[in-house]
């Protein structure tokens, strides 16, 4: 399973690719999108979702995983962060990929054991869990910890416990809308 881990963000939005083969979790391709910070917010927003949907075509993933967005204490900010993560979300529902969304906390206590380790403590886990040769940047290091925290929750899908926030497939591919998942297996 090919997996697209992707941290939104209105400055910088992170992306990983990972695959799960056998068990183990490999490491595909990460990056940043940056749109220009004095560009209008129309134009950001484009070049976020034209930027997903490039990092789709060119990595074909089954599944996305999406960091869901720490509320800012400035409503100016949250509103332009939604809006970067509405591209997100609108390059993927086109592509008709399901999204799993998790928690900030839920990504680091998968990595890391903690719900609260730091940036730099995310970045190191990444980089030795998936053998990587240099320590990722912040915003790819995080959306291969969502990456990763998809795999693992998969993984258990597989043995029959399922536990995430999932929405529903996009646009007219299938039905839209989240739901909260926690099955047992058959």
């Amino acid at each position: 399973m090919r997996i697209l881990g992707i941290d939104p963000g209105s400055v910088a939005t992170g992306y990983g690719v990972v695959e799960r083969v056998d068990g183990q979790v490999v490491h595909l391709a990460h990056g940043t999108l940056r749109p220009p910070r004095g560009a209008p917010l129309p134009e950001r927003v484009a070049l976020l979702w034209r930027g997903v949907t490039e990092v789709i075509g060119a990595h074909a993933p089954d599944v996305a995983a999406v960091e869901q967005v720490f509320v800012s204490a400035s409503p100016r900010s949250a509103l332009v962060l939604g809006q970067a993560r509405g591209a997100v979300m609108a390059a993927l529902g086109e592509a008709g990929l399901r999204v799993h969304e998790y928690g900030t906390r839920t990504v680091k206590q998968a990595l890391t054991g903690a719900g609260a380790a730091d940036k730099a403590q995310i970045q190191r886990m990444v980089r030795s869990a998936l053998s990587l040769q240099a320590t990722p940047g912040s915003d790819a290091a995080d959306a291969l910890a969502v990456a990763i925290c998809h795999a693992q929750a998969s993984r258990l899908t597989a043995l029959g416990v399922s536990v995430g926030k999932r929405s529903g497939r996009g646009g007219a591919r299938g039905r839209a809308g989240s739901s909260w998942v926690v099955r047992r297996g058959r």
